[in-house]
């Protein structure tokens, strides 16, 4: 068996280790938890879903309405995700424009800036009500749920020291938030 080089087909084996889903399904799933973490498109979801198919570590289960294709995983796919989880050390490389962009504030007068900074702090917040109204939902209760709410507890985490790093900025450049 061929090991996976890209971490998305290791997050659909993951997906796909809760059970069968078809492509739409799974690209709705990723963009509705762990796209805060690791975003995808469709079309980069489909292409990799023929790659899994190829190594076998997913196969097609049946026919879904409209032309739509059902993916389950295979037990070599399931062993791959663990091996993937057990064996690898995960980049911790962040590439992050809106902090890059931080270095480049000089360039651009005062208000420019601090309303740069206005935009960080409000994203922030958005983010973070977001976050806190899922976790108002969730209750974890089996192995999956209580990872979910680990990678959310981190979203809150993060979120929330954004947020202070934002107000912390704008007091610092001598404006206030709004």
């Amino acid at each position: 068996m061929s090991r996976l080089t890209g971490t998305l087909g290791h997050a659909l084996l993951g997906v796909l280790a809760e059970g069968p889903r078809t492509g739409y399904a799974l690209v709705r799933h990723l963009a509705q938890s762990i796209a805060y973490t690791w975003p995808a498109s469709h079309s980069q979801v489909y292409p990799e879903l023929a790659r899994l198919r190829e190594a076998g570590l997913i196969r097609e289960r049946a026919a879904a309405p409209r032309g739509g294709r059902v993916y389950e995983l295979t037990d070599a796919g399931l062993e791959e995700v663990r091996r993937w989880l057990r064996e690898t050390e995960p980049s911790r490389t962040v590439r992050d424009e809106s902090a890059l962009r931080l270095f480049f504030l000089w360039l651009l007068e005062p208000d420019e800036a601090a309303d740069y900074l206005h935009g960080e702090a409000e994203r922030a917040r958005a983010t973070l009500a977001e976050f806190q109204r899922i976790a108002a939902q969730e209750d974890p209760d089996t192995p999956k749920t209580r990872a979910y709410r680990t990678a959310l507890d981190l979203g809150l985490r993060s979120a929330r020291a954004r947020l202070a790093w934002a107000e912390d900025a704008l007091r610092a450049s001598g404006r206030r938030s709004r």
